[in-house]
């Protein structure tokens, strides 16, 4: 019970950052493209009330941790309501739309290692605001790789669909019914004992964090 109780306290902002931003980007994007839905729904918001979901933000998360000793975590927020027929240029803006989204957490990530690493020269590595510094990396980069997940509704679907000729797009959104059962077949569906999401999740997850610490290299010969 401790450790949850300590795993909660670490994470809990990030988290909360971490989906509020996310969903508040997609907001701001849609209205900058010309779809004010989410704006006047008040989902243009910094407030993590308008973007939690009790079951999928809270129950789920929990319920996955205590159920895998904390080995594996899945959750999600209310989807911010977008009108993309009222897009300026619906294909090409849609993908900016859904990109928003992504980019905040990556951004987010990019925040948090710079703190890690400022953190790091006054404290261990154990301080609590060091393992909270270091899980707002660790999520906001597994949300933007998991978002980035090719399959709609995900973020890396619709990116794809605008990006597909519209003959193959129109195709490819009819999965979006059906997409979060191909993304929990992905997560339950196992290589030995690795998800099969893990296959994308993974080296996407990777590659952002060698670039973030590529661009925080003069961060880190100031600190040394």
């Amino acid at each position: 019970m401790n450790d949850l109780i300590q795993t909660v306290a670490v994470y809990a902002l990030p988290v909360l950052f971490a989906i509020t931003l996310h969903e508040a980007a997609h907001a701001y994007a849609a209205k900058y493209f010309g779809d004010p839905t989410a704006y006047m729904l008040g989902r243009m918001s910094l407030n993590p009330i308008k973007h939690i979901d009790p079951f999928g933000t809270i129950l789920i998360p929990i319920a996955l941790y205590l159920s895998t000793g904390g080995a594996f975590l899945f959750g999600y927020a209310k989807p911010v309501p977008i009108n993309f027929g009222q897009l300026r240029k619906p294909r090409r803006d849609s993908a900016w739309v859904a990109l928003a989204g992504p980019a905040a957490n990556l951004f987010m990530a990019l925040m948090w290692l710079v703190l890690y690493q400022v953190l790091g020269q006054f404290f261990g590595a154990q301080e609590f605001f060091m393992l909270m510094a270091r899980a707002g990396i660790l999520v906001n980069l597994a949300l933007f790789a998991f978002n980035l997940f090719p399959v709609p509704p995900l973020d890396g679907g619709r990116i794809l669909t605008s990006l597909l000729p519209t003959k193959y797009a129109y195709q490819f959104a009819k999965i979006e019914p059906y997409g979060f059962f191909v993304v929990l077949a992905f997560l339950f569906i196992k290589i030995g004992d690795v998800p099969l999401l893990y296959f994308w999740v993974g080296p996407v997850r990777s590659f952002a964090l060698d670039v973030l610490q590529f661009i925080t290299l003069p961060l880190s010969f100031l600190l040394r």
